[in-house]
Order: structure tokens, then sequence, then C-alpha cells
């Protein structure tokens, strides 16, 4: 059966100083908003989700798949979350992942 999961973006942090230094401006640079929930089951990538993320989750998400039970040991209260972020440099994204029983 394939796993169901839930991936909340909490919070995003923003660097001008970095962004005016070295960024080529990007129209749809971060197509998400805080507060945006993603819903689904198996591991493709959700509808709407940026590329950067879902690179960043997706190993974590295979991990639990293959019946991990803590992707990061000790790190989490609740072992079926985790706490991630984009690795976009200028503006990451903090994400709530959950796997959902």
């Amino acid at each position: 059966m394939e796993e169901t999961f839930r991936i909340t973006a909490l919070r995003q942090s923003t660097y001008p100083d970095l962004k005016d230094r070295y960024e080529n401006v990007l129209s749809d640079a971060c197509p998400i908003s805080v507060g945006q929930v993603f819903l689904f089951r198996g591991l493709q990538k959700p509808e709407g989700l940026c590329p950067s993320a879902w690179e960043t989750i997706l190993p974590f998400l295979e991990m639990w798949s293959r019946g991990v039970e803590e992707p990061i040991p000790g790190w989490m209260k609740d072992p079926d979350t985790l706490l991630l972020s984009c690795n976009d440099g200028f503006r990451p994204m903090s994400f709530l992942i959950e796997r959902v029983r």
C-alpha cells in the first residue's frame, strides 16, 4: 500500500542583500505560499510543489516508504514528522513533512 504524506509550507526566510548581489531575477522563483498544504499518496511530486523543494524532501519520503521508521533518528519529537527547508539560498521555505497513518 502506498504511503500518504502531507507537506505544509510553514515559513519563508528572505535574504534581500544576497538577492540584490547575486540573483538573476526570476518571475516564478517560488510559487509556494506559507500555509499551503500538499496531501498526496506515493512518491510522485505533488502539483505546484517546486522542483527544488521536492529534491530535498523526496529522499526522506523514500526512506519512509521503504519502512525506515525515523529517517533522522531522535531528531523530531514525533517520528512521523520532519522539518526540512528547500535549498533556495535566496528565499528558503521551511516545510513540515508528515507521514499520515
